[in-house]
């Protein structure tokens, strides 16, 4: 059997977020680098609105690692390795001014990414076709 040790990263999106860049990326400095339950702490108590769009993200970011790596993300001490906040579109609206004007109301969204890799390493192990075949013929 071999063991190699493994640091997995999992990625979690989020397009098209109503919410200016500018906004998010005040609150994403905050958990950049920290540990993933120390984050989820700090967003619970953030009274932001872009504290609620990222503890959703970090939620789904552990998740996704989970499915990765088929263990329990507690084991292994997750941590938010980067995160990256872009501008998306823009919704150009008029609103009614005095004097028969009009002026330009912008709606900015925005695209953040979330990546979560563990600290500890993992073992992984190459299971050995024959033995294995043979625990099944003596459980049998």
């Amino acid at each position: 059997m071999e063991q190699n040790q493994e640091f997995v990263t999992a990625v979690a999106k989020i397009k098209n977020c109503q919410m200016s860049a500018r906004k998010m990326r005040l609150v994403a400095d905050i958990i950049r680098g920290v540990e993933v339950e120390k984050a989820l702490g700090i967003l619970k108590y953030t009274t932001k609105e872009a504290a609620r769009w990222l503890d959703k993200l970090l939620t789904s970011a552990i998740a996704n690692w989970g499915v990765l790596t088929d263990e329990e993300a507690d084991d292994y001490e997750l941590v938010v390795s980067a995160i990256w906040v872009d501008q998306g579109s823009q919704l150009k609206r008029f609103r009614p001014a005095p004097h028969g004007r009009a002026h330009r109301i912008r709606k900015h969204f925005c695209h953040v990414t979330l990546q979560v890799t563990n600290t500890k390493t993992m073992e992984i192990r190459e299971v050995n076709e024959e033995v294995a075949y043979e625990e099944v013929e003596e459980t049998e």
